[in-house]
């Protein structure tokens, strides 16, 4: 049978898709505008399911800091629409459409959920699924659901919202998401002080993390990535650069400003960056800009923020390449693509209780390293429970977490 694009105008239609993809046991993969799409491994699937058409604000109600959308809206859609109200996605998602060879701005709302992607505000904000309010959603037994509201306080029961962010698809296929929303900041200055090695960089933003001073993302990049930058501030140095973010009001980022600076000056030169600066600075550490135009592998570990420059001085001695973001606690790294290389860089998060995923790599990596940590057996059959009770016929996006197929 020849692959066919499914459609669905909507969740009735959808629903009874997937109740004849079950009943005859044909997998179904599971896209939107298709930028993440070679995130994961290849689905193993003739047929695809296509959410794109589902776009549209359903609601929003500013005064409430609440914004239902439908899956198929890019994040460009929904930031513009924010803007004009002066709000924001607190969990400032990104764009990896560029690192994956996508264009950029194409990224949907429903896969950056389904991948409980956020960007460096992680850090003070919370994950992608903190600000998830509700979800509609049909399930692997084509069983329409729904799940928490509208409100904050919605939280009782098992949260199946939460559940679905980070699920990639294999639960259930989204078709709406509530999400919390917040003010956008009046103010922003990022502060960078320029020279210091992995572990001074990480000690900086350990401090002014824990300081009182509001800081809402932390960063350090080598020399050689600061010099991609396309902000002459970071690049111009020709040295690494630590990044600390405040955000706010404009009274108390002015407070903050001068004694985060002070605090700062004792580790080395500080300079600053502005509003549009700072803005084009955070997006290109939010999308991994700096490696795009390389044909590097490309992983991100969690480890503990602690542990992140000597993740990334053992990244840089095997001869790759290696930033921070989140105060330490996220490490990107691009390696020229090589299996044991690959295990190697996983090995450093499971000897540190982290976890590595696989961003960018062609399928010859992805078959001989897992692109997610593999589970603890406790871990990994509470998963495969749970998976076959939202899709007992494994027919969503099947192979895409190989990890627990």
């Amino acid at each position: 049978m020849t692959g066919k694009t499914f459609r669905p105008v909507d969740e009735t239609e959808l629903s009874g898709l997937v109740t004849w993809a079950a009943a005859d046991g044909v997998p179904l993969e599971i896209i939107g505008n298709g930028s993440k799409r070679g995130l994961g491994h290849a689905v193993a699937a003739d047929h695809v399911v296509d959410m794109s058409g589902r776009t549209g604000i359903v609601d929003y109600e500013p005064a409430e800091l609440v914004l239902t959308v439908e899956c198929g809206t890019t994040l460009a859609a929904v930031e513009a629409c924010l803007r004009e109200a002066n709000q924001q996605m607190a969990f400032e998602p990104p764009d990896y459409g560029p690192l994956l060879g996508h264009p950029a701005a194409t990224a949907t709302i429903g896969g950056t959920m389904a991948g409980n992607l956020s960007g460096p505000r992680r850090v003070s904000a919370g994950a992608a699924r903190d600000h998830a309010l509700g979800v509609e959603a049909v399930t692997g037994r084509g069983e329409m659901i729904r799940a928490g509201g509208r409100v904050v306080k919605n939280v009782t029961g098992y949260d199946l919202t939460r559940l679905l962010c980070g699920s990639w698809g294999t639960l259930a296929i989204i078709t709406r998401f509530s999400l919390k929303v917040l003010p956008a900041p009046e103010k922003t200055r990022t502060l960078l002080v320029t020279g210091l090695a992995p572990s001074a960089g990480c000690r900086v933003m350990d401090e002014v993390l824990a300081s009182p001073h509001g800081v809402s993302a932390a960063a350090w990049l080598p020399a050689v990535m600061a010099s991609r930058s396309a902000v002459g501030y970071v690049s111009s140095p020709g040295t690494t650069v630590t990044a600390v973010r405040i955000e706010g009001p404009s009274a108390s980022v002015l407070a903050c400003h001068d004694s985060l600076r002070s605090m700062l000056a004792a580790h080395g030169p500080v300079e600053e960056l502005h509003g549009r600066n700072s803005a084009v600075f955070w997006k290109e550490v939010r999308d991994v800009a700096g490696f795009v135009e390389s044909e590097a592998a490309v992983m991100r570990l969690s480890v503990p923020p602690a542990s992140g420059a000597v993740v990334c001085e053992r990244i840089t001695e095997s001869g790759g390449e290696a930033f921070l973001d989140w105060g330490g606690g996220l490490v990107w790294c691009a390696f020229t693509p090589s299996p044991a290389t690959a295990k190697a860089i996983r090995d450093i998060a499971t000897d540190l209780d982290g976890h590595a995923m696989l961003i960018r790599a062609d399928e010859e990596l992805k078959a001989a390293v897992p692109v997610f940590h593999p589970q603890p057996a406790g871990r990994r059959d509470l998963t495969l429970r749970i998976r076959e009770g939202f899709d007992p016929c494994g027919i969503l996006n099947p192979g895409r977490m190989a990890m627990v197929d």
